[in-house]
């Protein structure tokens, strides 16, 4: 698929194929586009943590996704945690921010792997729904997740059940400035 059609054919959806599984094949190919992303000099700070088996699936929907969220992933058969190593992108090596973003990096960085992984997922036939409302505390002990790192969302990742159209978007000229 040419990458322009993989930007225009990904949405965020919130209805799965509960008949159609995601191997661990796949996970890894949409992990491995994530890693070619850039990063603050190269530190490589996104983590990722996959949930693929039914149980904890059930049980981390229940426990972890406020209940609209966990309803917009109810048959999603992977959900992969996000996360970032903090105080590492925008941080000198004596541990003083760059600048006045210090962790604003980290979150920047896993937003550019994010990106790859979910325009991936949609080269691949998936498609994805980020998730940024869910209980970090709760996902930090159950995915047994090191307080070094930053829980920043939750990828559902599955086959639509449905076709849905893309929302309006803004033209360039109305977010864009020449100097």
């Amino acid at each position: 698929m040419e990458f322009q059609n993989v930007i225009e054919a990904r949405r965020s959806m919130r209805k799965y194929d509960a008949s159609k599984k995601v191997d661990e094949a796949t996970v890894k190919a949409m992990i491995e586009a994530a890693i070619l992303a850039p990063s603050w000099k190269n530190s490589q700070t996104a983590r990722y943590y996959c949930i693929h088996s039914e149980a904890v699936l059930s049980q981390f929907k229940a426990d972890c996704l406020p209940s609209f969220n966990a309803k917009n992933a109810a048959d999603a058969p992977v959900l992969i945690v996000t996360t970032f190593v903090k105080n590492t992108a925008g941080f000198n090596p004596d541990g003083e921010p760059t600048n006045e973003l210090g962790n604003g990096w980290g979150f920047y960085d896993l937003g550019l792997h994010n990106e790859n992984l979910i325009l991936k997922a949609r080269e691949l036939g998936l498609d994805t729904l980020i998730m940024g409302i869910r209980d970090a505390d709760k996902i930090r002990e159950m995915l047994s997740i090191s307080e070094d790192e930053i829980i920043v969302a939750v990828i559902a990742v599955g086959y639509a059940a449905q076709e849905d159209r893309m929302p309006p978007r803004k033209a360039a000229d109305e977010i864009l400035k020449f100097f």
